[in-house]
């Protein structure tokens, strides 16, 4: 493979997951700025935000149903169609967003069409991810798995700096009530033409020698074909790899969302930090996530998957107890740094898993399992997380959060100890 054509591939598998992602966290940071007002007026501010969070919490439900739907064809047809399809699922959800009228105008129908197209960015974001890992991890070389690895894993950063990036210029453009007029949609109508530059560069790919070996060796088998039913053969055959890795994953959607979402809702509303300043502040953490990720890709290929994540999760299990007197603190230099310090270990817990996942499972099923591991470890520890949050906040204390957090590690923590290095075994 030549240098071109890896740049190539790094970069389609790249720029798919910052789209998305992009557009799955837009909506997150929406939801704690203007959501609940626009979608659910007329009760009081904590119902607002409860409302608002449980439409944040619809995608990760859909996430999993659009792993097993992009999954199956991706494991019968290719990689390369499935990727457009699931990129193309998302940019128009979150597009139609951008438009949809709020509650003062259509009433009702505002929050039920807003439900269905949080449930359509769940279900394309569901079949990218596993799409954009297996792109990188099945054209890697020898030995380099783990690096390729993290080019879809750079996504969710990049995507969460252009997305704090995009509302934190309308803060400074526009004043408050313009921004919950109309200012806040018009991130969520920009990704029309980022989708545009996805879809370019996806169209020209190849689909991955991986798929293609072992499609030709099924046809030149008598008899032979690929599993009609992938999700069949997954849990007949997969199903220990698929709860390890839906396990492993949780940790990082926790880290993820209860610094971001709920850090956000909870410095604006609560601590009264001005929103101009948080996303700032997030904008400044998020850089750490970034620069966590190669670093972590880079052990993996070193010293193996587990040991960097054994190390990473241990360390997250920890950072929960500074969440009640950093995050609590009310001092931006305080918070910034606890949020810094969040998504380091999320970008450290996150980055091997572009090649573990993938390495999990075999290439008649990898595109199923790898996805629906990744997402259904997004219902167990991100669909509720801002929600369960503020319920801790409100009936148990601040310092419950950070229980949250150090309890989703270890269950993390006890689902990589329980399973195989997979560092150096060939895709097959």
């Amino acid at each position: 493979m030549t240098k071109t054509s890896t740049t190539r591939i790094a970069f389609a598998s790249f720029i798919g997951t910052a789209i998305e992602f992009y557009d799955f966290y837009i909506y997150g940071l929406a939801v704690a700025m203007v959501i609940g007002p626009v979608f659910f007026p007329g009760s009081d501010p904590a119902a607002q935000a409860l409302n608002a969070f449980l439409t944040f919490g619809i995608a990760f439900l859909a996430r999993p149903l659009g792993a097993l739907l992009f999954g199956h064809f991706g494991d019968r047809i290719g990689r390369k169609t499935t990727l457009v399809a699931s990129l193309l699922v998302m940019g128009v959800s979150t597009t139609l967003i951008g438009v949809l009228p709020g509650h003062d105008a259509i009433g009702w129908a505002a929050p039920a069409l807003l439900c269905l197209l949080r449930f359509g960015q769940g279900i394309g974001l569901g079949g990218e991810w596993g799409g954009a890992a297996l792109l990188a991890a099945e054209y890697a070389p020898k030995g380099r798995r783990g690096w390729f690895g993290m080019f879809p894993q750079l996504g969710p950063p990049v995507g969460f700096l252009f997305a704090v990036g995009s509302f934190l210029l309308l803060a400074h453009l526009l004043d408050d009530a313009q921004f919950r007029a109309w200012g806040w949609r018009i991130p969520f109508l920009a990704s029309a033409a980022l989708v545009i530059v996805g879809l370019y560069v996806r169209l020209k790919l190849e689909e991955t020698p991986v798929f293609l070996k072992a499609r030709q060796a099924v046809s030149g088998t008598a008899g032979g074909a690929h599993p009609t039913l992938p999700l069949a053969t997954l849990f007949r055959h997969h199903t220990a790899p698929l709860l390890l890795g839906a396990l492993a994953m949780v940790v990082c959607y926790a880290l993820f969302y209860i610094t971001t979402v709920f850090s956000l809702s909870y410095g604006v509303a609560t601590l009264g930090i001005p929103r101009p300043q948080f996303l700032s502040m997030l904008c400044v953490a998020v850089i750490f996530m970034a620069a966590a990720t190669p670093l972590a890709a880079w052990a993996g290929d070193r010293y193996g998957r587990r040991p960097v994540l054994l190390v990473a999760g241990s360390a997250a299990l920890l950072s929960g107890f500074l969440l009640e007197t950093m995050l609590g603190s009310g001092s931006p230099w305080q918070i910034t740094a606890f949020l810094s310090i969040e998504l380091f270990l999320m970008g450290a817990t996150f980055a091997p898993m572009g090649a573990l996942l993938p390495e999990l499972f075999p290439t008649a099923v990898r595109y199923t399992g790898a996805g629906a591991a990744y997402n259904l470890g997004g219902i167990l520890g991100a669909s509720l997380a801002p929600y369960i949050a503020q319920q801790l906040v409100l009936h148990g204390g601040f310092a419950w959060v950070g229980g949250y957090i150090s309890v989703a590690a270890a269950i993390s923590l006890l689902a990589v100890f329980l399973m195989r290095e997979t560092r150096d075994q060939e895709l097959a």
